[in-house]
């Protein structure tokens, strides 16, 4: 596999200024980052992000932005249209800002909740938030994630079958699975056909208690993951996700992360 398909998530940085942060992502190896969607990082609101300056930084770093991790939809639930316009409008803008830097997609929120039933409120601002980023050749993805109806497998499956849209689907999330008491092999043969991007990291699971591991140090089979995601047509990125700074800093574990996939797929 083409490593220039591997990312880094800038958000284990996400206190420091995002020159220093992708400065680390380049110096580990990384072509490709994942930009952490909040200020001082990013933000869809141009009077908190220069997006130019950002653009230009990425550029002299030799690092590409390969998603935004922004967070437009989650108003999408709210008790006023004005306010799902709102947020409607933000979802335009994160994806203006994805097409502006290259990024193939940015992450959204279905809403707020676990509760299946928000699915129907919330499929017909997918559906033109899908359309507008079509258009612009963004992809969008619901992350799997405890707390939201993207970690129930079947209920992202509905809303994806809802939106009906190559350009809409599930930020597969392994690791957040594992955490949150779902197989996260099963859950890859329900929703595989709508993935859009993919996290990758690891942790393990003893006497009960959940911790983060380095990659390849934990119970997530990183290569399985992989090699299934090729095996049905994936053609999106994968992002390290390294959230083990408590273990090692980023500035010396996002390299180690780097070589240890680039030793099962460079």
């Amino acid at each position: 596999m083409d490593m220039s398909r591997v990312s880094t998530c800038t958000y284990p940085l996400r206190e420091k200024e995002i020159d220093y942060a992708l400065r680390v992502c380049a110096e580990a190896g990384f072509k490709r980052a994942d930009v952490w969607g909040r200020a001082p990082h990013f933000s869809e609101d141009q009077f908190q992000c220069d997006w130019p300056a950002l653009k230009q930084t990425a550029a002299d770093l030799g690092i590409a932005v390969a998603n935004l991790g922004t967070y437009p939809g989650r108003f999408f639930v709210a008790e006023t249209e004005h306010e799902r316009q709102a947020e409607m409008g933000k979802m335009k803008a994160a994806i203006e800002g994805a097409a502006y830097f290259g990024a193939r997609s940015i992450r959204v929120m279905p809403g707020q909740g676990e509760d299946p039933a928000i699915v129907d409120q919330i499929t017909p601002y997918f559906i033109e938030a899908a359309a507008y980023a079509e258009q612009r050749g963004v992809y969008l993805g619901m992350e799997n994630h405890a707390g939201s109806l993207a970690g129930n497998p079947e209920v992202a499956l509905r809303l994806c079958e809802n939106v009906n849209s190559p350009h809409f689907g599930v930020l597969y999330e392994p690791c957040n699975l594992y955490h949150g008491g779902v197989d996260y092999r099963t859950a890859l043969e329900v929703f595989g056909d709508w993935v859009t991007h993919c996290h990758v990291k690891d942790g393990t699971i003893r006497g009960g208690e959940f911790s983060k591991t380095h990659l390849g140090e934990g119970d997530i089979d990183f290569v399985w993951v992989v090699e299934n995601m090729e095996a049905a047509g994936y053609t999106g990125h994968y992002a390290l996700e390294y959230e083990v700074a408590d273990i090692e800093p980023c500035e010396t574990g996002m390299k180690k992360w780097y070589d240890r996939f680039a030793a099962k797929f460079g």
